[in-house]
């Protein structure tokens, strides 16, 4: 990725990390846990951090900024629906298999 910090969006340059120990050990490295969903139907998802320089992903971003702003403590919530977010996610996928790039494999629940 290249740049270290400044490469990151805003969003996740201003995020608090506020993760328990455990938690962080099931993340591998390059990956990130976010929460997608609302209530009852949220779910705790690990994936690659470099979604989020991916023109797919800004909207989601978009989304979980005018939500909760910049100062969400913990883990990030992303607000749309799994189904939603999982679309995206084959999206993103299907697009690095055609590029041929390095897949991260940090896909978990």
């Amino acid at each position: 990725m290249g740049g270290g910090e400044k490469s990151l969006p805003r969003f996740l340059r201003h995020h608090h990390h506020g993760k328990r120990q455990q938690q962080v050990k099931d993340v591998p490295k390059g990956c990130l846990a976010v929460k997608v969903g609302q209530g009852e139907n949220q779910q705790r998802l690990v994936i690659p951090v470099i979604y989020f320089n991916n023109p797919l992903f800004n909207p989601l971003l978009k989304e979980a900024e005018e939500e909760y702003g910049f100062d969400q403590k913990g883990t990030i919530t992303i607000p749309c629906h799994v189904e939603e977010f999982r679309n995206i996610q084959g999206m993103i996928d299907r697009e690095k298999h055609h590029s041929h790039h390095h897949h991260v494999s940090c896909f978990r629940i």
